[in-house]
């Protein structure tokens, strides 16, 4: 052995065990970073709805007022508040559910424009175009309802004290 050679610290051994641990434990904190922006954009939105809500009852306290002088029992204004609030976030859900889906081929548009004027170029057989080649975007089909189940629950939940508070003002 050159002893120069043994002093120099010119090579490295990986193993492949390392890499996948640390490509999990990425992961994991990808997913938790992701799952908090989307908790915090449920409260912010849920937040949004009950002061619509709010702002909605206190303008029409003489609606309300008059509805219950007239016989209208508490259970059906708060009826009538929780579907204006299922209607304002089922709205919702379906304008999240098409951008959702919209987003794939807004991918493929950007997909097209680096294949298309950028990767020309330079040489087409760069590591960028094999990346960018081989990436196709796919929607998981069963989180479309689940989205939308999401958004109205987070509507009715957001909801409930604006209906609340509607019901229990004197005729």
């Amino acid at each position: 052995l050159d002893p120069d050679h043994v002093q120099k610290k010119d090579f490295a051994v990986v193993v492949p065990l390392e890499l996948l641990k640390q490509a999990d434990q990425l992961r994991w904190i990808f997913n938790i970073v992701l799952g908090s922006i989307a908790a915090i954009s449920l409260v912010v939105g849920g937040i949004g709805i009950m002061n619509i809500m709010l702002a909605s009852v206190t303008e029409r306290t003489r609606e309300i007022g008059i509805r219950r002088a007239l016989g209208a029992r508490q259970i059906d204004i708060i009826q009538q508040f929780l579907m204006e609030t299922v209607v304002l976030s089922g709205i919702g859900g379906i304008v999240g559910v098409l951008l959702g889906l919209s987003t794939p081929y807004a991918f493929l548009g950007i997909q097209w424009f680096v294949e298309a004027f950028v990767l020309e170029a330079g040489s087409g057989d760069s590591e960028l175009a094999r990346i960018f080649s081989d990436m196709k975007p796919q929607i998981a089909y069963w989180s479309l309802p689940v989205a939308f189940g999401i958004s109205v629950f987070i509507g009715i939940v957001s909801g409930l004290y604006p209906a609340f508070a509607a019901a229990k003002l004197d005729p």
